[in-house]
Order: structure tokens, then C-alpha cells, then sequence
């Protein structure tokens, strides 16, 4: 096996072990939500004026989808739709009390899993660090590309 396929094949083991580690915690704390109304809750949250077109570049998602999820999440009274008073065309989301509830759950799960691996963290110089976010932000840049010759979306950056 080369290198590349070490990489990848390391990255995805990786991430399956925090997926399948995360996972019980994450589905008792937020109980009755799919990953996918989290993440959609969580972008919301930290990216102001949300709308169809940024959820679904950003989650990787259809257009389609993320209308759904957005007619689900309002029903549950998670968001709430806006428009600005200079676009009427254009319809954003905003989190209601109940969904903010919700994102702090999820960001507390995930400050204690940032304190469970801070062991590993703390030992990494800043070097390091340096150099994985250059691989990984070159290797996200290039399937920004390919995901682009597809005709999808690339995630704005």
C-alpha cells in the first residue's frame, strides 16, 4: 500500500473511531434529532443570514433536501424564516429559543470530547499543526475542484 492510500485509509479509520466513540453520547443527549437537523441548527447558528443556497453548499446537500429540513425544522419550532426589508426575494433562517437549546447541547457535547482528546492535542506543536492544515486544506481545495467538474456546489469559502 502507498502512502496516499495510508493516508486516506488512516483518515477514514480515524474517523470512524470518533464517529462510533461520539455516537451513543450524542444520540442520548440529543435524542429524537438526526445528525442532519443538528448540523443544519449548528450552521445556522454560526453563520448569519442562512439560507437554502449556504446550507446546501456547505452540508453537501440538494437543495431540495435542506428545503425539507428547513419546513421540518420550522414545524418543530427549531428556526424561524426572515426576510430583510431590502430582499424580499430572498428567505433566511434564524434559531428560535428551543432550537439555540439544541446547539448548546451539541457544543457542549463537543467542548467534552475536545477535553477527552486534549491529551493528544496539547503534545502537538504548532509546527505540526501547520502542516496537517496544509495537507488538509490543499487535499479539501483540490476536491473543491473535482467536486466542481461534477457540476455541484463547492463549499463557499
Amino acid at each position: 500500500m502507498n502512502k496516499d492510500e495510508l493516508v486516506l485509509r488512516k483518515f477514514r479509520d480515524l474517523f470512524n473511531k470518533m464517529t462510533w466513540l461520539n455516537k451513543e453520547k450524542m444520540e442520548d443527549v440529543l435524542k429524537g434529532y438526526r445528525p442532519s437537523e443538528v448540523h443544519c441548527i449548528e450552521f445556522i447558528e454560526k453563520n448569519a443570514d442562512s439560507n437554502v443556497t449556504k446550507l446546501s453548499e456547505s452540508l453537501y446537500m440538494t437543495r431540495s433536501a435542506i428545503s425539507k429540513l428547513m419546513k421540518k425544522l420550522m414545524e418543530q419550532g427549531l428556526i424561524e424564516s426572515y426576510q430583510k426589508p431590502d430582499n424580499k426575494k430572498e428567505i433566511y433562517f434564524r434559531l428560535t429559543e428551543q432550537g439555540r437549546v439544541i446547539y448548546n447541547l451539541h457544543e457542549e457535547l463537543h467542548q467534552e470530547f475536545r477535553e477527552r482528546d486534549r491529551s493528544v492535542f496539547s503534545q502537538v506543536t504548532e509546527d505540526q499543526f501547520d502542516l496537517m492544515l496544509g495537507f488538509i486544506e490543499r487535499y479539501s481545495r483540490h476536491l473543491d475542484t473535482e467536486i466542481k467538474k461534477q457540476g455541484i456546489g463547492v463549499k463557499p469559502e
